[in-house]
């Protein structure tokens, strides 16, 4: 089963990112208030990058590698748009960055 992972970016135009195997209901859940504290106090938000894993795990460790990155490559992955799935494993980093060794 596909799981994703996606950048929502708040109101006071931070980035929040998480993982869900239904980023539109996801997305639904966070705008309504339901999904987590920190988009709960930030509302609108507004879904700006989904990029498509293979399974869950796999989703929550390219949320976890996409947390780490400093604040300019988010905004720069922010503003790419959604990223074609690749088989076998999570998005693409911004374009100038490379993926940890695992």
């Amino acid at each position: 089963m596909s799981a994703f992972v996606y950048l929502l970016r708040c109101a006071d135009d931070s980035l929040y990112c998480g993982w869900s195997s239904d980023p539109e209901r996801r997305l639904a859940e966070h705008a309504a208030g339901r999904a987590s504290r920190y988009t709960r106090s930030r509302l609108p938000v507004e879904l700006v990058w989904v990029g498509e894993c293979a399974d869950r795990s796999e989703a929550m460790r390219e949320e976890a590698r996409i947390k780490r990155l400093p604040a300019a490559e988010k905004r720069a992955l922010a503003l790419s748009g959604p990223r074609p799935a690749r088989p076998g494993r999570g998005s693409p980093p911004p374009s100038g960055a490379s993926r940890p060794a695992s």
